[in-house]
């Protein structure tokens, strides 16, 4: 078994920022509509990223050219990132915070994992075709079927079902294709150019998308009455779930490729229930642990795996 990498404790990070958004995201629904609160974490999100960006090429700090690259943007490219951005982050926010809104933390969380299945999937498929160069190996989609079997257990064993909703499940599967596609069509821009500036661009352009939709929402929002509490779950939301942790994702499917970074997903059902037992105080069982403990095998599978190449 390979040492646990930098990148790799990145993802866990990652893993742990997204499984407790659900609860942050739940609490600041108590006083802000759904797709208002989307609209202005994705507007704050979006100018950190920028700024970021143009600070850190104005200071010529750029670590393993994670902040900016030097190669100009074609026209191909501003195309790329702009379907990125409508694919990436309007369509799939649209239906993911829909989805939260609609269904239950523990459906909308086993919907979003099956994500590393489609994706690995969708690389397979792609290598196969000449695309891409990355290879999945029997033992990854073993790791990954491993984990997503871990994760059905988990959410299985929830118990009540209330609250859920088929269009709340239906909006999360929309989101779990989006993202799948956003992840795999992001891949030949991030060969050539930075995470946080492939991220950041394609970000702007879904903002844009995205923004003009919420419009009633947002006007109907008493910003006056919205507590401290929610305003910092929605710098927690805009700042560490989008910021951080998409630039995590990005750096990890450039350095790892997109089937093995995916899997580290599988971990945000056992995060958001953990979540839920430390501050809801809901009960852990036998079944639930036990599925943990498949979902962190199926992680460490993958891991046994060749490092893979990235494509071209």
């Amino acid at each position: 078994m390979p040492r646990l990498s930098r990148l790799d404790a990145l993802l866990i990070l990652m893993a742990l920022i997204w499984g407790t958004n659900y609860t942050v995201i739940k609490f600041a629904f108590r006083e802000i509509a759904p797709q208002a609160f989307n609209a202005v974490r994705l507007v704050v999100a979006s100018l950190i990223m920028i700024g970021t960006m143009v600070v850190t090429r104005r200071m010529m700090w750029n670590p393993a050219e994670v902040f900016y690259t030097r190669e100009p943007l074609t026209r191909r490219d501003w195309m790329a990132l702009a379907g990125l951005g409508l694919v990436g982050h309007c369509l799939y926010q649209f239906l993911f915070i829909g989805g939260v809104a609609r269904t239950s933390v523990a459906n909308s969380s086993l919907l979003l994992a099956t994500s590393p299945v489609l994706i690995t999937l969708s690389a397979d498929m792609m290598r196969r075709a000449g695309v891409t160069s990355e290879r999945v190996t029997p033992l990854h989609w073993a790791g990954t079927l491993i984990s997503l079997l871990g994760v059905f257990i988990v959410v299985r064993s929830g118990g009540s079902t209330a609250g859920q909703s088929l269009t709340g499940d239906v909006m999360m599967a929309g989101a779990v294709v989006c993202w799948s596609i956003y992840t795999i069509a992001a891949r030949p821009l991030m060969a050539r150019h930075s995470p946080v500036g492939v991220t950041a661009l394609s970000m702007a352009f879904g903002t844009l998308f995205y923004v003009p939709l919420t419009v009633p929402a947002l006007a109907r929002v008493s910003w006056t009455a919205i507590g401290p509490g929610t305003r910092l779950a929605l710098a927690y939301s805009a700042v560490l779930s989008i910021c951080v942790a998409y630039v995590i994702w990005y750096v990890s499917v450039r350095e790892l490729g997109t089937a093995r970074t995916a899997v580290y997903s599988n971990l945000l059902p056992i995060i958001a229930m953990a979540a839920a037992f430390v501050w809801l105080r809901e009960p852990l069982g036998a079944a639930k642990l036990g599925g943990a403990a498949l979902v962190l095998l199926g992680v460490a599978l993958t891991r046994v795996s060749p490092r893979v190449v990235a494509d071209s």
